[in-house]
């Protein structure tokens, strides 16, 4: 499965990431640190705090998630482009990735 996502609002996505950091009380002072630091700097690590591949497939009957891998790169989004080709098989079929851009 390949998610290509565009984020119109990074400052949201952001401010969402840290709203979740915030309330999770059985976060360590250490890790909400390092957690705030890492989704304040990039766009891509706040989503990946605010998506959880399980809960997306979890729902799915005769699915089960074996593996999920986050990459990110900022792209401008060409759909005349042969690099957006979605149903390439570039992907192994156990991995999610994210594109943002």
């Amino acid at each position: 499965m390949e998610l290509v996502l565009q984020v119109d609002d990074p400052e949201a996505v952001t401010r969402a990431a840290q709203r979740r950091i915030s309330e999770d009380v059985d976060m360590q002072a250490e890790e909400r640190a390092q957690a705030e630091s890492a989704v304040t700097e990039d766009t891509a690590e706040a989503l990946a705090y605010l998506v959880d591949p399980f809960d997306l497939v979890s729902e799915v009957p005769g699915v089960e998630l074996q593996q999920a891998s986050w990459s990110s790169e900022q792209v401008d989004y060409d759909p005349d482009s042969p690099d957006w080709d979605l149903d390439d098989d570039d992907v192994d079929g156990d991995e999610e990735e994210e594109r943002v851009g």
